[in-house]
């Protein structure tokens, strides 16, 4: 009854102010540890924290603080915020608030969808995160809704509806806030709909813009499409964005072409299987750099994108960092989009390199022939990527980044032109056959500490099964991640070896946070399998993992 008196006064007692989060907070977020306000845990998306209370000598007496029940069976990708004593996070069916410290609900608002909302869901039953600021926490649907509600109390403020299944369009990830704007992605290239970025007034709901993501006749980009572009689709961008407020630029990584078969869509069809720079208030594009073009591969270029200081040949440059899906660690110049290094960080068979001059690959004869032809061919990586869309994170001290990647290969086969060409929105958009090609050695995945600038891992942890979790990184030594048979691991950022581990009930998908309270620092995940490896990859592995979502936070016991 104390737990829940608690919650109650926490909320009564806070007025509005104490839940209006500025556009400031949000610029500060970095150095605010007691709290979590934004999605990759501050703008740049580094994922690194600055306290040092749990770390490498005290991780052994990390403990469950609580556990909360998502009730909910189809996977937890999402990452938690917290705020004031909140831990928000959402799933595909509800968003919910719970006490901090006790881990009681203090609201939890379900969402209801219509009957056909999963038919073009390609890729798992989920969702990866919200948005808080102004007093509101934002999230997106499967349904393609962008939804507002109130912080204290989970009622909706308002809700707009982005897109519609018939046309291919779904959402799952996380909004973010730039510049007082509220920016939203969306999925849907499996289903042959038309990719977009679009943004939002946050007090409303009203649409600000939207850009599309393929063009159309006479639009710029065009001419890389077969017939001007009349049918492009693809493009989704179903991951955040990361923002750099000095450059009033907002980065997004945007998805494959559709579909993923190349015979009816040679070129370089942009601007898919890029990264574009907007301004978050316009939504003008100030650049893009595009890292597959004419992609016949699935080599969809949404993984996470880490805004970070290198030095460079002995000067200072900010650069941009992205492990991109297609196996190349890509960094670019941030104000300009210029390549400064890219990479293999896995096997990659599908180029030879990445030209220096101009950013595009180097094909092998392999891919020359997909992108022409219906042979069968072996190339590596797999669809999945070198990673997918979980986030890695960097530690900015050492300028290492930690990546957890799947490191297997596929047999490739196109279908004939006659079974695609007259595919339509809403149909699945593939048209290719796959097997995967796995090591001998049995380990489909690792989490790696890489070099941005060379690709190289300085070390490398194997696993039968790829972990299909984010990573967080702190000041006191550690990395944190999940894997798909349950465990909840903390290693030594430095050698790579495993230091402490808890055993959660399901498989982790979800991303891990730290933060403090009263001098306590805490580190929260949510545990449910679910998403598309498990979905759609047979591994005996994970037989015996069952599914079910729990919300996790760990604290050390004391001495």
């Amino acid at each position: 009854m104390k737990s829940v008196l608690f919650a109650t006064l926490l909320v009564a007692a806070c007025p509005l102010t104490a839940f209006g989060q500025t556009a400031n907070d949000l610029l500060n977020a970095e150095h605010t540890p007691q709290n979590v306000l934004t999605y990759g845990m501050s703008y740049s998306q580094q994922r690194f924290s600055p306290l040092t209370q749990i770390n490498r000598q005290t991780v052994k007496r990390l403990v469950p603080a609580w556990s909360y029940s998502m009730n909910n069976n189809t996977g937890e990708e999402s990452q938690p915020l917290v705020y004031n004593g909140v831990v928000y996070i959402t799933s595909q069916n509800k968003t919910v608030a719970v006490d901090a410290l006790t881990g009681k609900a203090i609201w939890n608002t379900p969402i209801d969808y219509p009957s056909d909302t999963t038919r073009v869901v390609c890729c798992g039953i989920v969702n990866r995160g919200a948005a808080i600021y102004d007093g509101k926490v934002f999230r997106t649907t499967l349904d393609a809704r962008v939804i507002a509600l109130d912080m204290k109390t989970g009622k909706q403020i308002w809700s707009v509806k982005s897109g519609d299944a018939k046309d291919g369009i779904a959402m799952t990830g996380a909004p973010l806030i730039a510049d007082g704007v509220l920016m939203v992605g969306m999925a849907g290239a499996e289903y042959g709909s038309r990719g977009y970025v679009e943004a939002y007034d946050p007090n409303d709901g009203r649409r600000l813009w939207r850009h599309y993501t393929v063009p159309r006749p006479g639009e710029p980009g065009a001419d890389s499409w077969p017939d001007h572009a009349a049918n492009a689709s693809g493009g989704s961008s179903w991951t955040t964005g990361a923002f750099d407020p000095a450059l009033d630029l907002v980065y997004w990584g945007i998805g494959n072409p559709a579909p993923w078969n190349a015979l009816l869509r040679r070129g370089d069809d942009l601007y898919t299987n890029s990264i574009l720079a907007l301004r978050p208030k316009t939504g003008e594009v100030v650049w893009y750099f595009q890292t597959s073009p004419n992609d016949p591969f699935d080599h969809d270029n949404i993984t996470s994108i880490i805004l970070a200081d290198l030095t460079i040949d002995g000067r200072p440059a900010k650069v941009l960092l992205q492990a991109g899906r297609n196996g190349f660690y890509y960094v670019l110049d941030r104000k300009t989009g210029e390549l400064i290094a890219a990479n293999p960080y896995v096997k990659v068979t599908w180029a030879s390199g990445v030209d220096k001059e101009t950013g595009r690959p180097k094909w092998t004869e392999t891919t020359k022939k997909a992108i022409a032809y219906t042979d069968q061919i072996e190339t590596w990586p797999h669809i999945t990527g070198g990673t997918n869309w979980y986030p890695s994170s960097f530690d900015p001290r050492t300028a290492t980044a930690y990546v957890n990647t799947t490191d297997y290969g596929m047999k490739y086969q196109p279908d004939p032109v006659e079974e695609i060409k007259n595919l339509k929105p809403g149909d699945a958009y593939r048209g290719v056959k796959i097997t995967p090609i796995y090591n001998a050695d049995g380990m489909r995945g690792h989490l790696r500490a890489i070099d941005p600038l060379t690709g190289k891992s300085k070390w490398a942890i194997p696993f039968k099964s790829p972990n299909w979790a984010g990573t967080l990184v702190t000041a006191g030594g550690l990395v944190f991640t999940g894997e798909l048979t349950g465990e909840f691991i903390a290693v030594d950022s430095d050698t790579g070896k495993i230091l402490w581990q808890f055993q959660t009930p399901s498989g982790i998908i979800g991303q891990p946070v730290t933060w403090e309270h009263d001098g306590k620092q805490y580190v929260t995940v949510a545990s449910g399998t679910g998403g598309v490896y498990v979905l759609k990859t047979p591994d005996p592995n994970l037989a015996h993992v069952p599914p079910g979502g729990t919300l996790w936070t760990f604290k050390l016991m004391d001495e």
